[in-house]
């Protein structure tokens, strides 16, 4: 059995981006996450200790968006980094970044970055 635990459309305020107006007006960013973990245990239990606490998730995505960076591919890559070190049941994640109506002339909902990480030896 393969299991996740998922964050769906979590949405930011915050000032990313390379253009001088990004950083000073900020955007809309909408995040998603789905982080590969062996619930089976929880499921037995019903102890929150025995799988990954969703608030606990939360405030590492919450501060690593609060950190203005110029390209969300660097903000992303910090998230994956903290969430594979503080969390360690976590064997895989998800994430999908996006910003929405970005500043390049274009009539478009969102860009952004998608990437799928396993844990690897290095990640611990």
């Amino acid at each position: 059995m393969t299991t996740y635990i998922f964050l769906d459309d979590l949405r930011f305020y915050a000032y990313h981006g390379v253009a001088a107006q990004e950083k000073l007006i900020g955007n809309e960013y909408i995040l998603s996450l789905r982080l590969r973990v062996d619930i089976s245990r929880a499921m037995q239990t019903d102890d929150v200790a025995d799988t990954v606490n969703y608030a606990a998730v939360h405030e590492v995505l919450k501060q690593e968006m609060s950190v203005p960076s110029r390209l969300l591919e660097h903000v992303a890559g910090r998230m994956l980094k903290r969430l594979f070190r503080e969390f360690p049941a976590v064997e895989a994640i998800g994430l999908k970044l996006s910003k929405r109506n970005p500043p390049m002339g274009a009539d478009i909902a969102a860009a952004g970055v998608e990437i799928m990480a396993e844990r690897s030896s290095t990640d611990a």
